[in-house]
């Protein structure tokens, strides 16, 4: 308790019996599946779509718990060997299928009135919304030899290249201070209380990238290359697009959140500048400093005992179901917590529908900031407890609204200690909330600009490292203006997030805002309604998996489409930063 996860709701090792019977209970459910998709029939249609069906879900959940598996401990030891075989031996057993999925999603386009079939059946009509999308996506469908090929091919293409940046920061030595330490626990001293610590850790993580920022980018290059292809093949006009269809988002959406972004720009260059001034820099705010605590106020170091005290207290008067399922979080092993050789760096939450729990994985330091990221990862678990009762092929809720729970628990847990705080204490509080804003409305927008960007030069150019340097440099400098110190910027942010090294999920930077966007809007509905709004926010929570984007937000009477949403969403953010800025200028 309170150190590393368990996964012996799984399995107790790889040398367990029942991973075994798994894997072939899986290959014989292939088999089953192949069969029963040669055998598919317009004739009978209803009775070939249930069977299928029905397969197609039992498959789903034993591949979700296997893949699953593997993925959580290569991600807390990456030198896995024999996960990692297993983890093979998984990717290619899907592989194998590839052609009777397509056939079978080919079936279900063909079919004309597809309500009247599903009609009057419990199971097909809960797939209304999964049928209606996999007829919208028939026109980018490739042949059936062609999406198997392809497939097949992305084991060692886009996955493999993927892997290796994985393996790659997370083994990466770093000479900090005449010791050892890994990339995630040097970046994690950007938050330390030391100015001094803060720009050591900077340099001392700009020197390790040297030693693989060759590697990092050649898998970079390959995985951009690869989406490209795919995305022209598919007929999308950009990879832009294609992950905009794959998000269930309208381009209108993502334009009117951008629009409002770069209008609130300048208020936040305002706030980097003044944060400059008081921490003595004259030329903007360098790299390092970013995330340097304000104020002299919370410099305590919380314990993991303390962290879960302090969640479970906070959640509970929000929502006591909240509270609860972070209690059981933390009581029966769901999260694995220190930073260690071999451990991926960041935090992730993985839900698990299928045995109704998740695994969180987190680099815990310690300080407030660390307590955030887990409620915020919390989120991603509350959202899948709204998902869990879902049919299993409707239990995966796309991009945007995936940071949505998330954000929100993170509002909860700052705005409880700003409401509770005073002088100095307050002050650190508010700027925590708008540190954390200016990552994601800031830098992300910077991060959506370097992929862009890279999207597009891929197309005819090999991006070495110092190119992709520049390229990030740029980025950053359009997005944060005269905010920051140009002279310390971070050229190698592409070299540590691992968006931008999956094949299947591109463009996993905007998000990100959408999600702390869209949660600002529906907690200030939840300031408005208060307990009225709880259940609005579950069925919300809950649809994310079975509709559109701009659907979701309407069930909390929202109009994604039209900037002033996200206009008044910044303006909370904003406000705090004339509040900081006032309550600093005596300082």
């Amino acid at each position: 308790m309170y150190n590393e996860w368990s996964l012996e709701a799984f399995y107790h090792g790889t040398n367990d019996p029942a991973l075994e019977k798994d894997m072939a209970h899986l290959a014989e459910l292939i088999d089953k599946f192949k069969t029963a998709v040669a055998e598919l029939s317009l004739e009978d249609t209803r009775a070939s779509l249930r069977k299928t069906i029905e397969i197609e879900e039992e498959m789903s959940v034993l591949t979700r718990k296997l893949g699953s598996y593997f993925n959580l401990r290569r991600s807390a030891h990456s030198p896995d060997t024999e996960g990692a075989k297993y983890s093979t031996k998984l990717q290619n057993m899907m592989a194998s299928k590839t052609k009777d999925t397509v056939i079978f999603r080919k079936f279900i386009g063909s079919i004309e009135d597809i309500d009247s079939v599903i009609r009057g059946d419990e199971i097909l009509e809960a797939y209304k919304f999964h049928f209606e999308q996999i007829k919208n996506n028939a026109s980018h469908k490739l042949s059936d030899e062609a999406e198997d090929v392809f497939t097949r091919m992305n084991l060692s293409g886009g996955r493999a290249w993927g892997d290796l940046f994985a393996y790659l920061t997370a083994n990466v030595i770093v000479d900090y201070k005449g010791k050892k330490t890994s990339l995630s626990a040097v970046r994690g001293l950007a938050e330390s209380d030391n100015a001094e610590e803060r720009k050591a850790a900077y340099e001392a993580e700009l020197a390790c990238y040297d030693k693989i920022r060759d590697s990092i980018a050649f898998a970079l290059n390959s995985i951009k290359a690869q989406v490209n292809t795919e995305a022209e093949l598919r007929g999308y006009e950009n990879p832009l697009a294609m992950t905009l269809e794959q998000s269930r988002m309208k381009k209108e959406t993502l334009e009117a959140m951008f629009s409002a972004m770069r209008e609130s720009f300048p208020k936040f260059h305002e706030y980097l500048r003044h944060k400059a001034l008081l921490l003595g820099y004259e030329n903007g705010l360098p790299w390092y400093e970013i995330l340097a605590p304000m104020g002299k106020a919370d410099a305590k170091i919380y314990t993991v005992e303390e962290a879960h005290a302090y969640l479970v207290e906070h959640f509970a008067s929000f929502a006591p179901d909240l509270a609860e399922m972070v209690d059981t979080a933390f009581r029966e092993e769901w999260i694995d917590f220190y930073p260690r050789k071999g451990k991926v760096g960041g935090a992730f939450c993985s839900n698990l529908p299928f045995m109704k729990q998740s695994r969180i994985l987190t680099n815990f330091s310690g300080t407030f900031g660390s307590i955030t990221t887990l409620a915020h990862e919390l989120g991603h678990a509350y959202h899948g407890k709204q998902i869990e009762n879902h049919r299993p092929l409707n239990t995966s809720y796309t991009m945007p609204v995936a940071e949505t729970a998330s954000n929100f628990n993170e509002l909860i847990i700052v705005n409880h200690a700003i409401e509770k705080a005073e002088g100095e204490e307050k002050i650190r509080l508010i700027e925590t909330q708008i540190q954390d804003m200016t990552q994601i409305i800031v830098d992300i927008y910077s991060r959506f600009l370097f992929e862009d960007e890279v999207f597009r030069r891929r197309k005819d150019t090999f991006l070495f490292a110092d190119e992709l340097e520049k390229i990030m440099v740029e980025a950053q400098k359009e997005a944060f203006g005269n905010g920051l110190d140009p002279a310390y910027l971070h050229p190698y942010m592409w070299c540590c997030k691992s968006h931008y090294y999956r094949a299947g999920l591109s463009y996993y930077n905007f998000p990100y805002a959408f999600g702390g966007l869209f949660s600002r809007g529906l907690y200030a509905k939840y300031l408005e309604e208060g307990e009225a709004f709880l259940p609005k926010y579950r069925a919300l929570l809950k649809a994310t998996t079975i509709d559109t984007v701009e659907n979701v937000a309407k069930i909390a009477g929202i109009d994604l489409t039209e900037p002033d949403f996200w206009r008044k969403s910044l303006a909370t953010i904003t406000d705090q930063i004339d509040l900081f800025i006032r309550e600093t200028s005596t300082l």
